[in-house]
């Protein structure tokens, strides 16, 4: 790309849109070919500096579960940290005021203590927590990932080969990044070794009954237990296949991984940062998998817009970690604890999960509908979190009516809404995850305007065929 994202009556968004182009690389952001601006959001709305309202269809990334900027969040959020109003002002005596510390490095928070207890304790509720008793704070979920391998591998030294399922993503940085992918990405660590995830087993939510082989994915895993044996230390993997273009597998593939790494000790990790808090439907994923792992990694919603992760696991294997080698400057620190604790309020204390249930339903109703246009060729998902595969249309590709619809939507009806996405998963796959919290009503109205722009797309690409 030479020059940046410029849209037609944008003025004040194209003009943000160059300075950051002037500024900032493009490795700094994926695609998305909206780039929107977002001025101010609530709830499941973002505006733009015009003043158009869209639905966002993003939660940023499935981490606004519960919303953009929701007040009894916010007001327990700045209670655990012992902010009042005018500290927020500025009104007052003195320069500083008294409240929690901001940064507590090698130090320790009443914060971070109630975080940590709460945290576990949560977990170990749910069927499939037990074996989950530690809590490893991070910023990031690719930090999170990585302390957890961390655990695994010092446990046994000679034990140094890690699986990884095929495609998942687990974040860009160090062992994160190196069980991302494949084995066709460059810069490959020889310790990974990468396993099979249904893919066409599971492409379309109308298959989510459906008997799964597992037998294929038994003899891989034996085949590599042949090979390396005891060299094996863990395996990691998503419980749904996220940046791989959104499959969800039946819940007889994480039990064929669970009963392999219980046969042969080897640690398994559930990588739930996508999934956490609710998105599947559960709690946890592993609750909805009906697995137990030995590490589950959380992060993106379990902060709520705070950027927050943990790699909560066993006790005995993360002992196997010395002073400081789990550390870093923001693990734990109380803007980050406070943020749990609020998120772990709103879920332990309304209805949220009983709203996801009945959005569930609205939305994969609404969304199988949406094949009707000839614009979606199948739909993927479950809870709140889903992908919609486009089709080939009108002389173009899948990939390129992704790229369209994405404009599409985020143009939206001329003087109405519109949708914010994102770009497409494995090319040609659009997430769809608004905030759990939002109302039937709201989610009716947005599944309406998505079809109406589907219809709208499909109409203008067949007629540019036609004319051509």
């Amino acid at each position: 790309m030479t020059t940046a994202i410029q849209f037609d009556n944008e003025n004040q968004s194209n003009d943000i849109r160059q300075d950051l182009f002037q500024t900032e690389p493009l490795a700094l952001r994926t695609f998305t070919p909206s780039q929107a601006v977002l001025a101010k959001s609530a709830g499941c709305y973002h505006w733009t500096p015009e003043g158009r309202r869209l639905y966002d269809f993003t939660s940023g990334v499935l981490v606004a579960n519960l919303g953009h900027n929701p007040r009894r969040w916010m007001k327990r959020f700045s209670d655990y940290l012992g902010w009042k109003p005018e500290h927020i002002t500025g009104e007052g005596e003195g320069d500083y005021f008294e409240a929690a510390t901001l940064t507590a490095y090698n130090a320790v928070t009443e914060i971070e203590t109630e975080a940590s207890k709460r945290l576990i304790a949560n977990i170990q509720s749910f069927t499939g927590g037990n074996r989950c008793d530690k809590v490893m704070w991070a910023a990031s979920g690719s930090e999170a990932v990585q302390k957890a391998l961390w655990a695994c591998l010092h446990r046994d030294p000679e034990r140094d080969i890690i699986l990884a399922t095929r495609y998942g993503f687990h974040g860009k940085k160090g062992l994160a990044g190196a069980v991302t992918g494949s084995e066709t990405d460059a810069d490959r660590d020889p310790r990974v070794k990468f396993i099979s995830f249904p893919r066409t087993e599971c492409d379309d939510i109308s298959k989510c009954n459906d008997t799964l082989d597992t037998s294929v994915y038994q003899k891989e895993l034996e085949d590599l237990w042949t090979e390396f044996g005891t060299r094996i230390n863990c395996l990691i993997t998503e419980p749904y296949l996220g940046g791989g273009g959104s499959y969800h597998p039946q819940v007889a593939y994480h039990k064929v991984l669970q009963d392999f790494c219980r046969a042969h000790d080897i640690m398994l990790i559930f990588d739930e940062v996508q999934a956490n808090f609710g998105r599947t439907g559960c709690m946890y994923a592993f609750e909805n998998y009906q697995v137990e792992p030995d590490f589950v990694v959380l992060g993106k919603g379990l902060g709520n817009g705070v950027p927050v992760a943990a790699a909560v696991g066993r006790d005995d294997v993360i002992a196997s970690l010395k002073y400081g080698e789990a550390s870093d400057t923001w693990s734990a620190n109380p803007l980050s604890s406070a943020a749990v604790l609020a998120t772990l309020d709103e879920f332990e204390g309304t209805d949220v999960m009983e709203n996801t249930q009945k959005l569930s339903k609205l939305y994969i109703d609404g969304l199988q509908s949406l094949k009707e246009t000839g614009v979606i060729a199948k739909v993927r998902g479950e809870g709140m979190v889903f992908g919609i595969e486009c089709a080939e249309l009108g002389g173009k590709t899948s990939q390129e009516v992704a790229i369209e619809l994405v404009k599409t939507c985020y143009l939206g009806e001329e003087g109405g809404d519109g949708i914010h996405l994102l770009g497409a998963l494995a090319g040609n796959v659009l997430r769809v995850s608004p905030p759990m919290t939002m109302t039937e009503t709201e989610a009716q109205e947005s599944i309406a305007l998505l079809k109406r722009l589907c219809v709208k797309l499909a109409e203008q690409l067949q007629g540019a065929t036609a004319s051509a």
